[in-house]
């Protein structure tokens, strides 16, 4: 699995961040991957008529669409214990139903199908599947939404052994952040993982691995990886994205340096010192590491419009499987994410809405039917058998009244 999705998401990662920039964010580009996978289920396998929104979706999401979709299905139906997930599409009451049968079969089956909730449903539908971290879905429903499609992704992990507390001047003389705050978070000496690794795109970079406490077999690993401060963000992106394939193994990156090949002092990215210590180390040249970060959080709203995250070819992929007249469509997320001392949490929101153009506009009228004096009330019975016929009762006036001395209305 992760060879199948690594390299596509790394590249669709790639992307959104670009559409970015360099300004403080948190993502999810999992989170958009998955509403393009989900898509791909609904999507025509034939290649005969494989069109041109297919060829887009597939372009967008690194891969084929079946093998997309088996990601999806794989990914969503045997859920992560510290990363919880969902998924959902949901179309307007009463449409949605005259596309082929069978997209619905082909989605996982965690993804919740059903009539499009109102605001404050899909409000509530956003916190259930967040940990509450998000409260507001990213986009705002309104009569010309025709179909949705959402994502959630939300963890909150505790690291397995939390952060020391180190004065803030210990993240370099150099850095801006050294004199705006007191206190930063240090390495422990055990249980977290840091190098300093050569790369091809982005020259040394440092790199430190957290490993959160595990629910059975499973974890999270939150790793924080720095170049040196003139190389752009997508290229430490892209160097990160990289490393990543290898966290979750605990291995030591490839590239990595030895400490002894590097000279004694101060660099922007770490310094570096030598004491007389006993060691066991085979050759006597015992290599020690440790980092300085500080505590941070970010909450992000990105546009999923542009032509290169996919969302054009989902919302025509979609409006043919189901039948909808779908013209224009919207594409949000909305993450969240802290780190700090103790643990780490995140979630996000995708969110694509499919809209139709609104009737043209006519005239209406509304009359409003004021009883504001005196009038007459009749009670008339009825009275129809199961099989249609009338019984004697039927149509025979009960109760009759003048209302001639109105009330007020009771307190609740």
């Amino acid at each position: 699995m992760r060879s199948n999705l690594h390299g596509p998401l790394s590249a669709y990662a790639a992307r959104l961040h670009a559409t970015v920039g360099d300004r403080h964010h948190v993502a999810s580009p999992l989170g958009a991957w998955l509403l393009l996978a989900v898509t791909a289920t609904t999507a025509d396998p034939d290649p005969a008529v494989a069109d041109e929104a297919a060829a887009k979706l597939a372009q967008a999401l690194g891969t084929d669409l079946p093998s997309a979709a088996e990601v999806a299905r794989t990914l969503l139906d045997a859920p992560h214990p510290l990363v919880g997930s969902a998924t959902a599409l949901w179309h307007t009451a009463g449409q949605g139903d005259d596309g082929s049968a069978a997209w619905r079969a082909a989605l996982p089956r965690t993804t919740e199908v059903g009539a499009l909730p109102d605001q404050a449903g899909l409000d509530a539908w956003a916190r259930e599947h967040t940990l509450g971290l998000i409260e507001t879905f990213p986009l705002r429903v309104g009569p010309d939404v025709v179909l949705a499609l959402a994502s959630a992704l939300a963890t909150r992990v505790s690291w397995a052994t939390p952060f020391d507390v180190a004065d803030a001047r210990a993240l370099g003389a150099g850095s801006p952040w050294a004199g705006r705050l007191r206190q930063a978070l240090r390495s422990p000496g055990q249980g977290h993982r840091c190098a300093i690794v050569s790369t091809a795109q982005a020259g040394d970079v440092i790199v430190h691995a957290a490993p959160a406490q595990t629910a059975g077999g499973a974890g999270l690993v939150v790793l924080s990886v720095a170049a040196a401060p003139q190389v752009p963000p997508a290229e430490v992106l892209a160097v990160a994205y990289d490393l990543s394939a290898g966290a979750a193994d605990g291995a030591q990156p490839a590239g990595s340096r030895s400490l002894f090949d590097l000279p004694l002092g101060e660099t922007p990215l770490w310094t570096l010192t030598e004491e007389r210590v006993r060691t066991r180390a085979h050759d006597g040249r015992e290599e020690r590491h440790t980092a300085v970060l500080p505590c941070w959080s970010a909450r992000s709203d990105h546009d999923l419009t542009g032509p290169a995250l996919g969302f054009p070819a989902v919302a025509a992929t979609l409006a043919t499987a189901l039948a909808l007249p779908a013209e224009r469509f919207e594409a949000r997320q909305t993450a969240v994410a802290r780190f700090d001392r103790y643990g780490f949490e995140a979630a996000a929101v995708t969110a694509m809405f499919g809209l139709t153009s609104l009737p043209p506009e006519g005239v209406a009228r509304t009359a409003e039917l004021r009883f504001g004096h005196p009038y007459a009330v009749v009670a008339v019975a009825t009275d129809t058998g199961a099989d249609g016929v009338t019984g004697p009762w039927h149509g025979v006036p009960v109760f009759s009244a003048w209302v001639a001395e109105p009330e007020e209305v009771p307190e609740a």
